[in-house]
C-alpha cells in the first residue's frame, strides 16, 4: 500500500475508484466528488461493488482507517492506496467536496 497525497488523489480522480470508508454521519461534512461510499464496517459485505482490476484510493477522516482498509484490499488482490491526511487534508487543501 502506498500513501499518496491529496494532490495525487486529485490528479487520479478519473483513473482510480475513490472509496470513502467513513461512517454515514461523517460524510454529511462533505466527500470527494464522485466517490463510492462504503462505511468500513460494511466493506466485507459490499466488496463486490469494487472492480479488482481498477486501482482504488481509500479515504477516511484522517488517514488511519483508510490505511487499514487499503492494506486489507491489497491482501484481497486489489491495488489500493490510502490518501494521506484523509478528508481533513483534502478540505485544508481547498479541494472541492460534495
Amino acid at each position: 500500500m502506498a500513501e499518496i497525497t491529496v494532490a495525487e488523489t486529485n490528479r487520479r480522480l478519473n483513473q482510480a475508484r475513490i472509496l470513502n470508508v467513513r461512517e454515514d454521519f461523517e460524510v454529511t461534512e462533505g466527500m470527494v466528488p464522485g466517490v463510492l461510499h462504503i462505511p468500513m464496517g460494511q466493506l466485507q459485505a459490499r466488496l463486490p461493488e469494487l472492480d479488482p482490476a481498477a486501482p482504488v484510493i481509500v479515504v477516511c477522516r484522517s488517514g488511519n482507517r483508510s490505511a487499514a482498509v487499503a492494506d486489507a484490499l491489497n491482501r484481497a488482490g486489489f491495488n489500493a492506496d490510502t490518501m494521506a491526511g484523509g478528508m481533513i487534508a483534502w478540505t485544508r487543501a481547498g479541494l472541492p467536496t460534495v
